[in-house]
């Protein structure tokens, strides 16, 4: 059996018996009522025997001698050891319900826990299947460039859908465009105004006639995925001279 099946047994248990402390601490309370009640009685009467015999000269008064009845006392006593046993019932029953909410703080945690366990596995799941789609665009776009061959315009106008064109790609980096002077592959397409081979991230002009059409991002400036329609600087200055004319 589980913790939570354990704690259910144990809660459902709880009310019957808080029930029957609750009924043995009202008992408890009947007799102690009724015996205080009796002994209250009994010493009043006492004390008026007491001060009759005085009066009358029957007892002689001597503090030492003077006092209630040997059954009197009984029932003070009697009185005491009902209320201790009231307060040991009481601290019983205390102590039970602080047990039970022991529990449920223990098992409030274990859940925590358990929640928290589950999230970072669907976290680590869900990482896990952006890398496989990551890599397998990748390996998808760079399957796509080597196919292009030397028709790189064509290649590229497959990006374009009914949807509009694909903003940027990101393929494998097959040859670092820092050193210009490096060997390229005489059968690699190369675009953008380095005329350099596809690496990194690119974007595409979104002019239909654009002769480059594809661009590094350092190459034009940018950082991150432009939002909307881009065009390039060429297309960009071609078009503000035909506004000009």
């Amino acid at each position: 059996m589980g913790f939570l099946e354990d704690f259910q047994a144990s809660v459902e248990a709880l009310p019957a018996m808080l029930h029957r402390n609750y009924s043995l601490m009202r008992e408890l309370d009947k007799s102690l009522q009724g015996v205080q009640t009796e002994n209250e009685q009994r010493c009043q009467q006492e004390i008026e025997d007491i001060k009759h015999g005085l009066e009358s000269g029957s007892i002689t008064y001597d503090p030492a001698k003077v006092k209630f009845s040997d059954e009197a006392i009984e029932e003070q006593k009697h009185c005491v050891r009902i209320a201790d046993e009231k307060v040991a019932l009481a601290t019983q029953t205390y102590d039970l319900v602080d047990a039970h909410i022991q529990q449920l703080d223990q098992f409030m945690r274990k859940l925590e826990e358990l929640r928290q366990e589950k999230e970072a596995a669907a976290a680590a799941a869900a990482a896990s299947a952006a890398a496989s789609t990551t890599v397998a665009a990748t390996v998808t776009a760079s399957a796509g460039t080597s196919a292009a061959d030397n028709t790189p315009k064509s290649g590229r106008s497959g990006e374009r859908g009914r949807g509009g064109r694909k903003k940027t790609a990101k393929v494998p980096t097959v040859q670092p465009a820092i050193d210009l002077e490096l060997p390229v592959d005489p059968n690699e397409p190369t675009y953008c105004h380095c005329n350099q081979v596809s690496y990194g991230e690119m974007v595409a002009c979104d002019n239909t006639d654009c002769k480059i059409e594809w661009f590094h991002f350092g190459c034009v400036g940018l950082k991150e995925q432009p939002k909307g329609k881009w065009y390039c600087p060429s297309c960009i200055g071609f078009q503000k001279k035909r506004k000009g004319k």
